[in-house]
């Protein structure tokens, strides 16, 4: 018998053995298919190792096998997640699930109820799929040891996760991620993991009630509720509490992208359901061109990002980018008068950090991620570029794309009470802070040494000038820096601009993150400032691809 061989018979006979512990008679007759037909090369793309379980928890796509999102991988991880909170002293203590409308989170929320059940612990299960912030207000709010949250966010169909948190609300950083993962390879087989039948709570509405009365809490007493919005869902979960709390707020009931309104896993009119994607507007662009509203609103599939598009002064829509919707949201949270520290990620723009000085405001960075940011002590406001806004920590310590909606709604509410805009809100910032200008090259690939080739010859050979621009400061973010642990990233600072290179954390990219920063001393002076920064971010992108080889 030759390695190969042998090799083929030990992926064979482990193939066997997953398929016979498998509870899925979806994935065991897939399983079975591939076994039958001998395709190697398919079962040795599932069964190259194990889905990793790290700090963004679990994602991949659905399908049998160790590599893949299924049944018996989530009842892995939850005996594994049991088991580090028993380790920690939590037995008997509750656990809340929630979920999406993904293909098999409904399975996979109950298989998790199931483990904790059988493992000690209490399990409540929220009472249909909702948005990923009311499961994150239920941990808090019920007095939970953990949260689970099922969804693979704006991830494509195919795939789902599972996203964790514990008892602050907050989700999972290290060494928790590490304990897990290392509790989860304990687990033998599928038979050591009790699984009941029942025993564990569905919740009712109160929970969901609860937090709908604390959205309440983001807006002003008395501020105007008159902008009209349109809204899209995404195919995802956010339409009934979006509309709950609109009509709570006394807001103009959103026109709904009825194409996009109701859940469906499929996401058949997007390609992506990201509202960053490009097309994933089209539908909500085209309702808006038709009943003129002051904004168009989306959220991700499960609503915990939150996409807001303007009438651009040549009539068209555009999607502002999140590093705008970030600064206009704190300037509205300055001008209420809110205290408390202001916070983003490292990617996000530093216009944020001007706001809070002048504001005389506490103002942190740190590395990627909401499980980061809601960890900022005294947090008022947290937001990352990628259409996350966490404006009210004490109930929801994580991106919240309801509750974002509400707020930006209200300014877009009270400008509009003035004869103004957002766009004009901008203007202003650009004027008194220097406009701050962003841009991403972002690479999407399907094989993952495309970006451990690009970061180690950007590590090998850093380029000295970006732009025309001369690179004043390079960082290797794998040491760290005196305010951030270390993490896999590449930092450049060049006169009046900023990249951060980083693999995605959830998806097979690359991400690149630019930003130009131009003076613009009057409102005159702004229209060429614009088209300066649009120049030298074209400039940087070439540049920066070229010396990565991407």
């Amino acid at each position: 018998m030759t390695a190969t061989d042998h090799d083929a018979g030990d992926l064979l006979a482990r193939a066997r053995t997953w398929l016979a512990e498998d509870p899925d008679p979806d994935t065991r007759e897939e399983l079975a298919r591939l076994l039958d037909a001998d395709d190697v090369k398919e079962l040795a793309d599932r069964f190259a190792g194990t889905l990793q379980f790290g700090t963004a928890g679990l994602r991949g796509e659905l399908g049998a096998g160790p590599m893949r999102m299924n049944r018996t991988v989530v009842i892995r991880a939850a005996a594994g997640l049991a088991a580090y909170l028993k380790g920690k002293g939590r037995e008997g203590g509750l656990v809340v699930i929630g979920y999406d409308a993904r293909h098999k989170s409904a399975d996979f929320a109950r298989d998790t109820a199931a483990v904790m059940t059988g493992a000690g612990l209490r399990a409540a299960v929220l009472p249909r799929p909702l948005p990923t912030p009311v499961l994150a207000f239920a941990i808090r709010h019920l007095g939970a040891v953990a949260g689970v949250e099922v969804t693979a966010s704006h991830n494509p169909p195919r795939d789902n996760g599972y996203k964790v948190y514990l008892g602050d609300g907050s989700q999972i950083v290290p060494p928790a991620d590490a304990e897990i993962a290392a509790e989860i390879s304990a687990v033998r087989s599928l038979s050591d993991v009790p699984r009941p039948d029942g025993g564990w709570e569905t919740l009712d509405d109160a929970v969901l009630d609860a937090y709908l009365a604390r959205t309440d809490a983001v807006l002003a007493a008395g501020s105007p509720r008159t902008a009209r919005t349109v809204y899209t869902a995404m195919h995802g979960v956010g339409k009934d509490v979006l509309l709950a709390a609109f009509a709570r707020a006394g807001f103009p009931e959103p026109v709904l992208v009825a194409e996009q309104a109701e859940p469906d896993p499929e996401f058949p009119t997007v390609s992506f359901p990201n509202p960053e994607e490009p097309g994933a507007m089209d539908l909500a662009f085209a309702k808006a061109a038709e009943t003129d509203p002051d904004l168009v609103i989306a959220n991700d599939p499960d609503a915990d990002r939150c996409a807001v598009a303007v009438k651009g002064r040549d009539g068209g829509w555009r999607m502002l980018r999140g590093d705008e919707v970030g600064s206009l949201l704190a300037a509205h949270l300055v001008a209420r008068g809110a205290r408390g520290t202001f916070a983003e990620s490292i990617v996000s723009s530093s216009l944020l950090g001007r706001i809070a000085g002048k504001a005389g405001l506490p103002y942190e960075e740190t590395l990627t991620g909401f499980k980061w940011i809601a960890r900022v002590e005294g947090l008022r406001y947290g937001y990352e570029e990628a259409l996350g806004y966490c404006v009210d920590p004490e109930g929801v310590r994580d991106k919240d794309g309801i509750t974002a909606a509400l707020l930006i709604t209200e300014l877009a509410s009270e400008l509009k009470e003035r004869g103004r805009t957002l766009l004009d809100l901008l203007d202003d910032l650009a004027v008194e802070h220097g406009l701050h200008a962003t841009d991403q090259l972002s690479v999407r690939v399907q094989d993952l040494t495309v970006i451990a080739r690009a970061m180690e010859r950007l590590r090998t050979n850093p380029p000295a000038a970006l732009g025309g621009l001369a690179v004043t400061r390079a960082e290797d973010l794998t040491r760290g820096t005196e305010t951030l642990p270390p993490t896999d990233g590449l930092r450049y600072t060049l006169d009046g601009a900023r990249v951060i290179v980083r693999p995605s954390g959830t998806e097979p990219k690359l991400k690149c993150y630019l930003e130009a920063v131009i003076p613009a001393p009057t409102h005159e002076s702004l229209p060429s400032a614009h088209a300066k920064a649009t120049e030298l971010l074209a400039a940087i992108k070439r540049d920066l691809s070229a010396a990565a080889g991407i």
